[in-house]
C-alpha cells in the first residue's frame, strides 16, 4: 500500500497543474523565426517593377514582464533578417532588417498545462545594407524604416511550472518606401506573417 501511495504521489508529481502566469512573472523565450511576406509586395517606377519578397529564417528571442496575472508585456528581438528583392523571377537586391516588437498579451488557462495567448502591439522594422544585383547592380539602393501594428497569438505547453514550449504566429503591418540613388521609387508592401517556435523559460 505504500509503494502504491508513493507511485500515485510521483505521478501527481509529474501532471500537477501549471501555474497561471502571474504579476511579477518574467519569461525569456529562446527559439527561431521564419518571417514570410505576403504576396504581391507592390510595385515601383511607377507601376513598372513589381516586387517580390523572399522569406528569411533567424534565431529570436522573446522576453515578457507580466503586469498582472495573465497579462504581460513583450519584447520580441531577433539576429538580423535578409530577404531577397525580385522582379519577374530576377533578384534586383538584398536587404536586412531588425523588427523589434513590444506586445500587450493575454494568456488564457485552457487547461492545467495549455496555455494560448493573444496580443497586440507596434513594430519598428529597421532596415540596413540594401544592396543592388543583377539589372541594378551598381546603383544604390535604401530601404526606408517602417512603423506599424503587430498582431500575435500562440500557445504555451508547460512541461513544469518553469518551462514551455512555444508554437506562435505574428503578422506585422511593415510599408516601406524604396529609394534608388537618392530618388524615391515607390513602396513595398511586406506584411509578412512571422512563425516560431521556442522553449520558454519563466523567472
Amino acid at each position: 500500500m505504500k509503494t502504491l501511495c508513493l507511485a500515485a504521489a510521483a505521478v501527481m508529481a509529474v501532471v500537477s497543474p501549471a501555474a497561471a502566469q502571474q504579476a511579477g512573472d518574467l519569461t525569456v523565450g529562446l527559439g527561431i523565426a521564419n518571417v514570410n511576406p505576403k504576396s504581391n509586395n507592390g510595385t515601383l517606377a511607377g507601376g513598372t517593377v513589381p516586387v517580390s519578397i523572399g522569406d528569411s529564417t533567424r534565431p529570436q528571442i522573446t522576453v515578457e514582464y507580466f503586469i498582472r496575472d495573465n497579462i504581460g508585456v513583450e519584447l520580441l528581438g531577433a539576429l538580423p533578417f535578409k530577404h531577397s528583392i525580385e522582379t519577374d523571377g530576377t533578384e534586383i537586391g538584398t536587404v536586412k532588417h531588425l523588427p523589434p516588437v513590444l506586445s500587450l498579451q493575454y494568456h488564457f488557462d485552457a487547461t492545467p498545462q495549455l496555455k494560448p495567448f493573444v496580443g497586440l502591439g507596434v513594430n519598428f522594422t529597421g532596415f540596413y545594407d540594401a544592396e543592388t544585383k543583377g539589372p541594378l547592380a551598381g546603383n544604390e539602393l535604401r530601404v526606408k524604416n517602417s512603423w506599424g501594428l503587430a498582431a500575435h497569438l500562440g500557445a504555451d505547453y508547460w512541461i513544469n511550472d518553469r518551462s514551455a514550449l512555444r508554437a506562435d504566429l505574428r503578422w506585422i503591418d511593415i510599408d516601406a518606401d524604396v529609394e534608388l540613388n537618392g530618388a524615391e521609387i515607390g513602396e513595398v508592401e511586406i506584411d509578412p506573417v512571422v512563425a516560431g517556435i521556442s522553449y520558454v523559460m519563466k523567472f
